[in-house]
């Protein structure tokens, strides 16, 4: 029997790269980022979940909305933290609204990897790039990730750096993790 897990959706940002526009709600082919990322993310989770600080009622057509507990739009640690307190499951597993591309089997290769090292994280890394928000996250951190931004730590390289990580080898897909976050890189791939 497998854990089950939720999907968290990470759309909390302020899209400044993208002159202010929400990210997740940019379009591409024709239909929102985040609803690319949902049809991908959402056979592999058994909740979604999404974090957004704005345009909550968009993103409610595409899951459960949830919003920062911290204010001031403190980054994507806040939305893992308003998940974890959320995620009925023991795993969240967390993904950005600008990559339309992620891997079919994103959750299945992150929650083996984690299980087998019994880690409380495990972060996606293609070559000796990693992606932190691309990561399968053990609930048992919950209070440990809201007393670090109680402390006002927002630098998840910092938080994650407390924590048992296990790091998973995409090596194959590169291209999956790719981040659509300024209008050139929307455009390049709006064909």
């Amino acid at each position: 029997m497998t854990t089950p897990i939720c999907g968290l959706v990470l759309a909390g940002g302020q899209g400044r790269r993208m002159g202010g526009v929400d990210k997740g709600l940019a379009l591409l082919q024709g239909r929102p980022l985040v609803a690319h990322v949902v049809e991908r993310l959402r056979p592999q989770v058994d909740r979604m979940l999404i974090s957004a600080n704005r345009n909550t009622a968009q993103y409610a057509a595409f899951g459960e909305v949830l919003t920062d507990r911290v204010a001031d739009f403190a980054g994507p640690l806040a939305g893992l933290d308003a998940g974890l307190h959320a995620c009925p499951t023991p795993l969240l597993v967390t993904v950005p609204c600008d990559a339309p591309f992620l891997p079919v089997d994103l959750v299945a290769r992150l929650a083996a990897a984690r299980a087998a090292a019994d880690a409380d994280i495990a972060i996606a890394r293609t070559g000796t790039q990693v992606h932190p928000v691309f990561a399968l996250v053990s609930t048992r951190v919950r209070a440990q990730l809201a007393a670090f931004l109680a402390r006002g730590e927002r630098k998840a390289q910092a938080w994650t750096a407390t924590l048992h990580v296990v790091e998973v080898a995409f090596d194959d897909v590169p291209q999956a993790f790719t981040n659509l976050n300024t209008r050139a890189e929307l455009a390049q791939h709006d064909a």
